[in-house]
C-alpha cells in the first residue's frame, strides 16, 4: 500500500537518520529498515556477499512481511461478504491479477532504454510517460493509502485499547461481559456484537448494566469505544507525532512479524478447539450460513487491492536482490506465500466459526472482534498489536509529512506550526472514524481500491501499452488485455460506493 517504502533518503533531510537509507537504496553493509504502513516496520541485518545484496531467501520475506497488515483482521469478512468457495476463489484470482501487475512494475524501468534508469524508483517511471500529471498523481495516490492507512490505525488502536481497558475492569470486578452479547455458552466463547445492531458492526461498550452499580456505570460513562477513548489516544500519540525524527521506534520493528505470527497461532489453536462448521447452500441463505456465491464480492475485492499491494516500491525492494535473474521466480513465491496466509487465515476463521448457534454473517470486519474482551488468547493479540500499531503510527506520520510537506515547501519540518497543523489533520481524520465509522473493512476496501486504481492497476497497464507502441510492437490482443485490466480497476473502485 502507498509507497509501502517511502524510506529512501533523497525524500529526507540530509541530516536526518530516522529512515536512514537501507541497502536496496543506498549501501548499508548491516542493517535495512522497511516500512509498511498497513502493519509492518521492520529492520532486517543484511545477509549479503558483497556491498548491499540480499539472498533470495531475504528478499522473499521482506515482500511477504512488506504485504501482510492489518487487513489480514479482514480477510474473514471480506470472504463472509463474498461466500465462502466465491472468496476463495476470488483471493486466488486478485492475487494472480496483482502479480502480473507488479510484474509489469518489475520490467518498466527495463523498458526505458534511452536513460540510465539504475537509480529509478517506480515513480520515477510515471514521472517519464505521464510527466507532472504522473508526479502528482502518484503523490496523491499515495497520501490516499497511507493516510488511510492511519485512519484504520486509529479504529483498530481504538479498539485495542477499548478492549484492553475493558477486560482489565471485567477480571478485577469479576464481571463476565459474554452475558450482554449473542455468543456461545462453552469453553471457548464467540460473540455476535453486531447481533443487536441489525448487522451493523458495534461501536458501543458491552459492559453489563448493573442499574445499582455505580462504579460500572461510572466505569462505562469514561471508558466507551467511540465517545471517550478515542480522544484518550490523542494524548498518547499526537506528541510523538511531532517528533523530529521517528527513529527511536524502529526499534520495535519485530513487533510486525511477531503479531502476524501470532495471529496465525491464535487461528490455529481457535480452530482447533472450535472445529469446523460448514454447509454449502450456493444461492440460498439459511438461518446459519451464508450462500457460497454472493453479489457482495467486490468488497473483498477492495480489501484485496490493499491486501496485495507492494507495487510502489518492489522495485526498490528487489533492485537488491543478489541474482536478478531470480526477480520474477523470487516475486511469484512471496506473493504465494502471501496468498496461502490469507487463505489459511480466512478459512479457518470462516469454518470455525460456530454455526449453529451464531450466524456466519456475525464476523466481524475486524475478527478478533468476535472473542470477547475476557477471552485470554485474543487479549495477549490486540496487547501486541496495540503496542505494535503505536510504535508505527509516529512512522506513518513522519512519512505523511515527508511526501506532502516535503514536496509543498521542499523542507520536511518547515515549521512546528506546519508539522502541528498537518498532524491535527490526520489526527482528526481517525478520531471521527473511530467515533462515527469504524468499519476498518470499508475503510480498508475504499482505499485500497482507489490507490490499486492508480498503482495496481492503470499505470502498469498504460506504461506497458505506451512502451510497445513506441517500439511499434502492440498487438491488438495486448492492447485489449490491458485494456480490461484498466476497466477491472476502475469497476472496483466505483463498485465499492454501491456495496
Amino acid at each position: 500500500m502507498n509507497k509501502r517504502i517511502h524510506y529512501y533518503s533523497r525524500l529526507t533531510a540530509p541530516t536526518d537518520k530516522a529512515l536512514i537509507a537501507p541497502d536496496h537504496v543506498l549501501p548499508a553493509p548491516e542493517e535495512c529498515y522497511v516500512y509498511s504502513p498497513l502493519g509492518s516496520a521492520y529492520k532486517l541485518k543484511s545477509y549479503t556477499e558483497g556491498f548491499g545484496k540480499n539472498s533470495s531467501l531475504v528478499t522473499i520475506f521482506m515482500i511477504w512481511n512488506t504485504m501482510m497488515g492489518t487487513s489480514i483482521l479482514s480477510i474473514p469478512w471480506g470472504i463472509k461478504q463474498a461466500g465462502f468457495t466465491t472468496g476463495l476463489c476470488v483471493i486466488v484470482l486478485m492475487g494472480l491479477l496483482t502479480l502480473y501487475c507488479c510484474y509489469r512494475v518489475v520490467k518498466s524501468r527495463s523498458m526505458i532504454s534511452s536513460l540510465d534508469t539504475t537509480t529509478w524508483e517506480y515513480p520515477d517511471v510515471c514521472r517519464y510517460y505521464f510527466g507532472s500529471f504522473g508526479q502528482w498523481s502518484s503523490l496523491l495516490f499515495s497520501l490516499v493509502s497511507l493516510i488511510g492507512a492511519m485512519i484504520v490505525y486509529w479504529v483498530l488502536m481504538s479498539n485495542f485499547l477499548f478492549n484492553t481497558g475493558e477486560f482489565i475492569f471485567n477480571f478485577i470486578h469479576h464481571i463476565n461481559d459474554t452475558d450482554s452479547v449473542l455468543s456461545t455458552n462453552d469453553s471457548n466463547p464467540v460473540i455476535c456484537p453486531s447481533a443487536k445492531n441489525g448487522g451493523h458492526p458495534d461501536n458501543g461498550s458491552m459492559i453489563i448494566f448493573y442499574a445499582n452499580d455505580t462504579g460500572v456505570q461510572q466505569f462505562e460513562k469514561w471508558w466507551n469505544k467511540s465517545k471517550t477513548v478515542p480522544f484518550y489516544l490523542i494524548g498518547l500519540l499526537m506528541p510523538l507525532l511531532n517528533f523530529k525524527s521517528p527513529s527511536f521506534f524502529s526499534k520495535f520493528n519485530i513487533l510486525g512479524t511477531v503479531s502476524v505470527l501470532y495471529l496465525i497461532f491464535l487461528v490455529t489453536f481457535k480452530a482447533v478447539r472450535l472445529g469446523f462448521h460448514l454447509e454449502f447452500h450456493w444461492f440460498t441463505p439459511t438461518d446459519f450460513f451464508v450462500p457460497e456465491i454472493r453479489f457482495q464480492f467486490p468488497q473483498l475485492t477492495g480489501v484485496l487491492s490493499l491486501a496485495f499491494f507492494i507495487h510502489n516500491c518492489i522495485i526498490t525492494l528487489l533492485k537488491n536482490n543478489k541474482n536478478q535473474e531470480n526477480n520474477v521466480r523470487d516475486l511469484s513465491i512471496a506473493y504465494m506465500l502471501v496468498t496461502l496466509t490469507y487463505l489459511y487465515i480466512g478459512i479457518l476463521v470462516f469454518a470455525s466459526f460456530p454455526s449453529p448457534p451464531l450466524s456466519k454473517d456475525c464476523i466481524e470486519q475486524n475478527f478478533l472482534d468476535n472473542f470477547p474482551s475476557s477471552d485470554i488468547l485474543s487479549f495477549i493479540a490486540r496487547i501486541f498489536l496495540l503496542f505494535q500499531m503505536m510504535t508505527v503510527y509516529p512512522l506513518l506520520g513522519y512519512l505523511a509529512r515527508v511526501q506532502l510537506l516535503g514536496h509543498i515547501f521542499g523542507d520536511i519540518y518547515p515549521s512546528i506550526f506546519h508539522v502541528l497543523v498537518l498532524n491535527l489533520i490526520i489526527v482528526g481524520a481517525g478520531v471521527i472514524m473511530a467515533c462515527f465509522y469504524p468499519n476498518i473493512g470499508g475503510i480498508i476496501r475504499y482505499s485500497g481500491a482507489a490507490c490499486g486504481l492508480a498503482f495496481v492497476f492503470i499505470y502498469p497497464s498504460l506504461i506497458y501499452i505506451i512502451s510497445l507502441y513506441q517500439e511499434e510492437r502492440l498487438t491488438w490482443p495486448k492492447l485489449i488485455f490491458h485494456t480490461i485490466i484498466i476497466i477491472l480497476g476502475l469497476a472496483n473502485l466505483t463498485v465499492q460506493f454501491f456495496m
